[in-house]
C-alpha cells in the first residue's frame, strides 16, 4: 500500500506534471536525473565502461550499482511521504536522483563523476526552478513596508510567510499559500509575504533564520494588533525549528482560520452598515414639522400686529 499511494498520486496529477517537465527547468533535470542510466545503456559507450559483472557486460548494472538504486528508491519514498504538492515529489525525485548519479559516476570513473559534480553545481547556480504564477490574494513586503502595514488597522490580522526565493521549500509551498488566499482574504483577514533572502533586516527583527540549515523556511507568523501571536514552526530554546508540516489542513486547524474569518465577515458587516449611515442624512422625526408649523405662524402674528 505504501508503494502504491505515490503512484495513484502521480497518475491523478500526470496532466500537472506534464505541464512542469515542459518548463526548461524540469527538461534540465530529468536529463540529468538519468544521466548515469544513458551512460551505462547506451550502445557504442556501455562498451568502453569498467564493470564488475561477472559475465563481463559491461552495459548493465552491477551488483553494487544495483544496492545504490534501490536504496535511492527507499529514501525517495520516504522523503515523499512528508511532501504536500506534486512539485516537492518531483523535486525530491531530482535532487537525490541526482545524487545517486554523482555516487554512481565517481564510482565508475573519478573523471567522469568529477565532470557530473561540476555540471550539478553550475545548474545549481545559475537554474532556478519556475516561481509560482498563480491566482492568489497576497500583498507583498518590504523592509520598509511591512511595520506600517502590519500596525495600520488593529482590528485586521495577518497571516505572514516568511520565505526566500532560493528554497525549494518556499517554492512548492507558493501553491498551497496562495490557494489559502484565495479561500479565506477578505477585509479583516489578510495575507502577506516577504522574502527575507532580500530583506536581513527583516530576518533579524522578527527572528527567522535565513540559513539553509536552520529548518525555518519557511515560516508563518499571525499577526493581531501588529503583535505576533503564534508562528509555525516553532523554534525551541536553542533556537532549532520544530519539524512541522506545511498542509493545507495543518495550516487550517493550527491557525484556526474558519473562527478567524468568520470573525472578519462580522468586522466587514460593521464596516458596511457604518458606511452606510453615512451616506444618508438623518431623517427628521414626526413632530418636528408641527413645531416648524407652529413657530411660522407666531411669526406671522408678531408681523399682523406690528403692521
Amino acid at each position: 500500500m505504501a508503494l502504491l499511494t505515490p503512484l495513484f498520486a502521480f497518475l491523478y496529477h500526470l496532466p500537472q506534471v506534464y505541464k512542469w517537465l515542459l518548463k526548461p527547468y524540469y527538461i534540465a533535470s530529468l536529463f540529468m536525473s538519468i544521466a548515469f542510466l544513458a551512460v551505462r545503456k547506451t550502445p557504442g559507450i556501455c562498451d568502453n565502461l569498467s564493470t564488475q559483472r561477472e559475465d563481463g557486460n559491461s552495459c548493465d548494472f552491477d551488483w553494487r550499482e544495483v544496492e545504490i538504486l534501490m536504496f535511492l528508491s527507499a529514501i525517495v519514498m520516504m522523503k515523499n511521504r512528508r511532501a504536500i504538492t506534486v512539485e516537492q515529489h518531483v523535486g525530491n525525485i531530482i535532487l537525490f536522483s541526482k545524487v545517486a548519479n554523482v555516487i554512481l559516476f565517481f564510482r565508475l570513473d573519478i573523471r567522469m563523476g568529477l565532470l557530473y559534480l561540476t555540471l550539478c553545481i553550475v545548474f545549481l547556480m545559475t537554474c532556478k526552478p519556475p516561481l509560482y504564477m498563480g491566482p492568489e490574494y497576497i500583498k507583498y513586503f518590504s523592509d520598509k513596508t511591512i511595520d506600517d502595514e502590519l500596525e495600520r488597522d488593529s482590528r485586521v490580522t495577518w497571516i505572514v510567510e516568511f520565505f526566500a526565493n532560493w528554497s525549494p521549500e518556499c517554492q512548492s509551498f507558493a501553491s498551497v499559500y496562495a490557494d489559502l488566499s484565495l479561500k479565506y482574504n477578505c477585509s479583516g483577514l489578510k495575507f502577506g509575504k516577504v522574502d527575507i533572502g532580500r530583506y536581513g533586516e527583516v530576518s533579524k527583527k522578527y527572528k527567522v533564520s535565513a540559513s539553509p540549515l536552520s529548518k525555518q523556511l519557511p515560516s508563518l507568523v499571525l499577526f493581531q494588533g501588529g503583535k505576533e501571536v503564534m508562528r509555525r514552526p516553532q523554534v525551541d530554546k536553542k533556537g532549532r525549528a520544530v519539524s512541522w508540516s506545511f498542509t493545507e489542513e495543518n495550516i487550517i486547524r493550527e491557525f484556526n482560520l474558519n473562527e478567524l474569518y468568520q470573525k472578519s465577515k462580522k468586522l466587514n458587516k460593521t464596516k458596511g452598515e457604518k458606511v452606510g449611515q453615512s451616506q444618508f442624512p438623518p431623517v427628521p422625526e414626526e413632530d418636528e414639522p408641527e413645531q416648524q408649523g407652529e413657530e411660522a405662524q407666531a411669526e406671522d402674528s408678531e408681523t399682523k400686529k406690528d403692521k
